[in-house]
């Protein structure tokens, strides 16, 4: 893949000739902010999952745009789906703009789980976000076979993997399970899709869903090449509103769910499951990566921030090593809205919460 997604921490330096700070170099505060400045960027989740190959590809590029400081690290935090890293973010991360975190499901765990933080995820700062998707997969020897995705509607034994119980990628599992009706068993707290990826690999699971970057860089060019993963639905893109194909899954020959949810039972989805899998949807997938600033950063370093993603987003070089590697360029959202679009998701509609607790106590073992 040409990431290094198996390393911990990449520093990504610019040539020594680059770094020479000149006092007739006076650029205004928000060209020059990082100038000179060591950068983090904290990926929330594991080396080798989706949120660590995308974050690390920002990072390679990222870096021509934040005028010369003298080192990038792109900087693994996973654990607790996510909340080790974001938390260490809004509690002991610099608030000098030189930390930001390139994230994954925080969204919907700040809204599903409120029980009070040092650092409410509210007053963090919120640069950009990214709309996606998930692709969801089974193992071929699920009984009692499977060569097209539709066999899954007959599918016994089935055993879905996951990260976490209240974490939105297992709740969605969960709940499309529920909607085909199907009988299941649960394994949950993997520490990141590598190691559910791994146990798919062995067995242990044989159903589980991963975001398009590490699908197709690790799943579709080997499992699914060889056989043993056949490759069944996506989620569809939902902002509350109007459902869309993601941007990444254009041009795939893959039904969404609502299709494939026809496709197997004969009517579309609906009812109470269909209206959380939605709710967690439009929180979610409409805000699928987050790329964040502690609270209280100067306007300089999150102006500066901005300037530089709009600015990648115009970079013919990261477009082209984006394909290569996702399959498709992100499309970050930014500006001035995003603060006020992400801060108006973090809440649920009433009784949500409730269902939520009762669904996560009773899930299958």
């Amino acid at each position: 893949m040409g990431l290094g997604v198996c390393l911990k921490g990449l520093t990504l330096s610019l040539l020594a000739g680059t770094l020479a700070l000149a006092g007739s170099h006076a650029a205004s505060a928000q060209e020059g902010y990082f100038r000179g400045k060591r950068i983090t960027i904290m990926i929330n989740y594991a080396a080798g999952g989706p949120t660590d190959i995308e974050g690390r590809l920002f990072a390679k590029h990222i870096i021509k745009y934040l005028d010369q400081p003298t080192s990038l690290i792109a900087q693994n935090m996973d654990g607790a789906g996510g909340l080790i890293g974001t938390n260490w973010l809004g509690e002991i991360a610099p608030r000098d703009g030189t930390a930001f975190g390139y994230l994954t499901g925080q969204i919907w765990r700040s809204i599903n789980d409120p029980a009070p933080r040092r650092v409410e995820f509210k007053n963090y700062e919120f640069v950009a976000y990214q709309p996606g998707t998930t692709v969801y997969f089974a193992r071929s020897d699920l009984a009692p076979g499977l060569k097209k995705p539709e066999d899954f509607g007959r599918a016994e034994g089935v055993v879905s993997g996951g990260l976490g119980a209240d974490n939105a990628k297992d709740l969605l599992l969960r709940l499309g399970l529920d909607m085909l009706g199907l009988k299941y068993k649960y394994v949950t707290s993997y520490r990141g899709s590598q190691a559910a990826r791994l146990a798919l690999q062995q067995g242990e699971i044989n159903y589980y869903a991963e975001s398009p970057p590490s699908y197709r860089s690790l799943i579709e060019p080997t499992l699914v090449k060889s056989g043993e993963v056949i490759p069944l639905f996506y989620d569809p893109g939902y902002d509350g509103e109007t459902f869309r194909t993601p941007k990444q899954m254009e041009g795939v020959n893959m039904m969404d769910f609502r299709q494939f949810h026809e496709k197997i039972k004969g009517v579309p989805p609906s009812g109470q499951l269909w209206d959380v899998y939605r709710t967690i949807l439009a929180a979610n997938g409409a805000m699928q990566r987050l790329i964040v600033m502690p609270p209280g950063v100067p306007k300089e370093a999150k102006d500066a921030l901005t300037k530089a993603i709009k600015d990648l987003e115009k970079d013919a070089d990261y477009a082209a090593d984006a394909e290569r590697t996702l399959g498709y360029v992100p499309d970050f959202v930014t500006g001035d809205q995003v603060n006020e679009r992400v801060r108006k998701q973090l809440a649920l509609p009433t009784g949500t919460r409730e269902f939520l607790a009762n669904y996560v106590k009773n899930a299958p073992r």
